[in-house]
């Protein structure tokens, strides 16, 4: 499958390691690329259990993805919310595909933490005040602990 990577691509400068992703990807094949949320530049710690699942290939948006792509991206974001309520304890996991700030498919999986009061549930519970929240080297540990957690390449 070809691919070009426009240049000014966030997710695809993370895909060709131009971009520091803390702990590398949780799982790649040809097809997908898994990673924990890095820190943005105004954050010196991030949400603990925040993956991104998203395609190798530059895609901007979900109905341009092909069939081997939507399949691989829909089996692996099952299998890496299974793995945030396994490592992380997490009580349910919301997933959810936005694409505004950057146009590149890319499934956001966030799980709930216990505890979480209702008012932080959904778009908002990366804002809970006491919700687990790590700097890179809590966030590349947790990596390998999800890592561990997915199975390798179903080829």
């Amino acid at each position: 499958m070809q691919n070009s990577f426009p240049p000014g691509c966030f997710v695809c400068r993370k895909h060709r390691g131009l971009e520091i992703v803390p702990g590398g990807a949780v799982f790649e094949n040809e097809l997908i690329y898994i990673s924990h949320a890095q820190l943005m530049a105004s954050e010196t710690t991030h949400y603990l259990g925040h993956l991104l699942v998203e395609p190798k290939r530059h895609v901007p948006e979900l109905a341009h993805l092909s069939m081997r792509e939507a399949r691989e991206i829909g089996a692996y974001t099952t299998l890496a919310a299974k793995a945030i309520q396994d490592i992380c304890r997490a009580e349910h996991v919301y997933s959810f595909v936005i694409g505004d700030h950057v146009p590149h498919v890319h499934v956001h999986l966030i799980g709930r933490y216990p505890g979480a009061p209702r008012e932080y549930w959904g778009a908002k519970v990366d804002e809970w005040p006491d919700a687990p929240r790590g700097a890179a080297r809590e966030i590349a540990q947790l990596a390998q602990e999800l890592k561990l957690c997915l199975p390798p390449n179903r080829g």
